[in-house]
């Protein structure tokens, strides 16, 4: 099947029972055993069943299983949370003692995550500049156990050569692991070009509607396998969450589209503007990452950076002035949210961090909704015009 007929067919079927269309919601906590001997069978895993659903659930296998096949992955494990998957995969692959060596520019709860919580468990987080490929050589060391890497980083929609990464990361016999949330199994699949492990958070693109908090991890069957483990952290993904991304899963294909459509009509009134300094958009040749982006990519995305001019002072006038975009975190959602990383997603980060890493005080990010992008720009227009 062709990409936008396993986003609505993928991993889904009308209900066998009853012959539903859409996917029935499997709202519950526990399931029956047959008899005494059929759950000692489930609890030996010597037969295919449910028995409690952090364990397992018809709504989180069938989500799991659709993610893999958009994803070109042979298995998938759903969380509660983007974070929840992150650190599912820093727990299972490195562990206690090791290390792993990670992009600098990354969303700020994964960040707060590898310096405040990974330190704690005995995993070390090196953070470096992968476009630098002498520096991640060096970098890795021999209780490196991964490489961690976001493309399209978050805020500054850095590009990352997935494939170069991979190179690096199998030359020294390390998964590379690609958080794949801003671009999308739509625009990039990670593991054709190398990657072993794919990260997302389900919060964004993939549910699309700004009512669903989930992550998931997809990677091989034996993997997926070993991390089964992390059921007993109890970080599962609930049935109805479950349910929601697999509806929202339906039209990502559109959204995207629209997304990435909007997205291009406002850089390109965003950079013929007086009161904008620059615009961070993999879409732009004058990105530096453009060439990178064009080979992994089959488009750019929803999301853009810029910086206001007038530092952070200009941008908080700018962000209170609007009327149609929502001020809020998050994005992917089918709303326009716009937002200052550094005093709100990218918070973590000291403000020396944030310059080192090209977070700038006056760095605004906007996730561009399928809104008439005409309402959108005006928007951003009449705020521009009260700096």
């Amino acid at each position: 099947m062709e990409m936008n007929t396993k986003i609505v067919h993928g991993g889904q079927h009308p209900d066998p029972s009853t012959g539903a269309v859409a996917t029935p919601i499997y709202q519950t906590s526990t399931f029956a055993f047959k008899d005494a001997e059929h759950g000692a069978r489930l609890f030996r895993k010597e037969e295919k069943g449910y028995i409690y659903t952090r364990l397992g659930n018809p709504n989180t296998d069938m989500l799991a299983q659709k993610l893999a096949i958009l994803e070109g992955a042979e298995a998938g494990l759903v969380f509660s949370s983007g974070s929840a998957a992150i650190f599912g995969v820093m727990l299972g692959i490195a562990g206690k003692g090791n290390n792993v060596v990670s992009d600098n520019i990354i969303y700020g709860g994964t960040y707060a995550q590898f310096m405040k919580v990974l330190p704690k468990t005995g995993i070390s987080v090196t953070l470096i500049d992968t476009t630098d490929f002498e520096k991640l050589e060096q970098a890795i060391k021999p209780d490196t156990k991964l490489l961690f890497i976001e493309t399209p980083a978050n805020p500054t929609l850095k590009i990352v050569d997935i494939a170069k990464c991979a190179e690096i990361a199998h030359s020294h016999n390390i998964p590379l692991v690609v958080d794949n949330t801003f671009a999308t199994p739509y625009l990039q699949r990670p593991i054709e070009q190398g990657a072993d492990v794919v990260v997302h958070s389900m919060t964004k693109y993939l549910t699309g509607h700004g009512d669903s908090i989930g992550g998931a991890i997809l990677g091989t069957e034996k993997l997926i396998k070993e991390l089964k483990m992390l059921n007993d952290l109890g970080a599962c993904y609930n049935p109805f969450g479950a349910w929601l991304t697999l509806r929202g899963l339906k039209t990502l294909a559109v959204r995207v589209e629209r997304h990435s459509e909007n997205a291009m009509e406002i850089v390109k009134f965003l950079e013929a503007h007086s009161k904008i300094e620059k615009v961070y958009y993999p879409g732009l040749t004058s990105h530096p990452g453009h060439e990178i982006a064009k080979r992994q990519m089959s488009g750019f995305g929803g999301v853009i950076s810029f910086d206001v001019c007038g530092g952070r002072e200009a941008g908080k006038a700018f962000i209170n002035a609007l009327k149609l975009c929502i001020i809020a975190v998050s994005l992917g959602d089918v709303d326009t949210l716009i937002e200052h990383p550094a005093s709100m997603t990218h918070s973590s980060y000291s403000d020396e961090e944030c310059l080192k890493v090209g977070i700038k005080p006056g760095l605004i990010r906007i996730s561009v909704g399928i809104e008439d992008v005409k309402d959108i720009i005006a928007d951003l227009e009449q705020a521009l015009n009260k700096i």
